[in-house]
């Protein structure tokens, strides 16, 4: 499998660190794809001497069979559409730009055309296996919890405006709490597993999130209540912050190797 990837960060290291150990099997990395010259993936690819390119063409030149986009919202913007038209299969780990229906519209309508596979891994949280179950018999309500250390949801613009001084709480603060429609465009980089949340299950408008910075936490921690026919589902996550980037749980990392790992497996147990 050739793969190309969006992104110089811990996700582009990931999977260089696991072929290069030999656990992806004959998987390849052919190109990491930057922004500019200056991208933090430039010194990662000659690390481990991989190609670095910074324009889609030559993304699509390097005839990847599969992109994982760990990069950004625009990223997905730019790159999904034009290489699911060319056939090549897109792992979407910035799922919150899907909250953008017609975006989201164009990008399936593209993987059904061209017959390219798209896919959005949960990230950092599980059981959309039974929420899609939930969801078939009927589904009332659909509640996640994003709680993170204050470290977590520095450098957002929304957060800044709100003029609280993380280094300085002494309690748990709500920094948001509404629709997952409303919510997940203020925080690009924190509560993509919304997103994932809410496209697996009933949607972004009535999917209800919940943001919370709170300083006695050591994990990301999150929390999933579901109510429908079938029951009650009630799920906590305590993930640990990827040391090089407090924002993501190594679980979230984790999922894209996992994403991978059963692409073109013949078996799969659960989602």
């Amino acid at each position: 499998m050739r793969i190309g990837i969006i992104g110089g960060g811990v996700i582009a290291r990931l999977f260089l660190e696991h072929i290069a150990r030999g656990d992806m099997g004959e998987a390849s990395v052919v190109a990491i794809q930057g922004r500019s010259p200056a991208s933090r993936g430039k010194p990662l690819a000659e690390q481990y001497g991989v190609p670095f390119v910074t324009g889609l063409d030559e993304l699509i030149a390097a005839r990847p069979q599969v992109v994982i986009e760990a990069a950004s919202h625009d990223a997905v913007r730019d790159f999904a559409k034009p290489l699911l038209k060319q056939g090549i299969a897109v792992i979407i780990l910035s799922g919150g730009a899907l909250c953008d229906d017609a975006l989201r519209a164009r990008l399936e309508a593209a993987a059904a055309k061209y017959k390219a596979l798209l896919y959005v891994p949960s990230g950092g949280i599980g059981g959309l296996d039974a929420l899609k179950a939930v969801c078939v018999a009927g589904a009332d309500s659909v509640e996640i919890a994003v709680t993170k250390p204050p470290a977590a949801w520095k450098g957002i613009p929304y957060v800044q405006k709100l003029g609280l001084d993380l280094d300085r709480l002494t309690g748990p603060v709500t920094l948001f709490e509404g629709s997952a429609r409303a919510g997940v465009p203020h925080f690009p980089a924190n509560v993509n597993i919304a997103a994932a949340l809410a496209m697996a299950g009933i949607g972004f408008d009535r999917t209800q999130l919940k943001v919370v910075a709170d300083p006695a936490l050591i994990y990301n921690t999150h929390y999933i209540n579901i109510r429908g026919k079938t029951g009650a589902i009630s799920i906590k996550f305590e993930s640990v912050p990827f040391p090089d980037n407090p924002k993501t749980a190594m679980l979230a990392c984790y999922s894209a190797l996992a994403a991978f790992k059963q692409f073109n497996s013949p078996v799969r147990y659960g989602t």
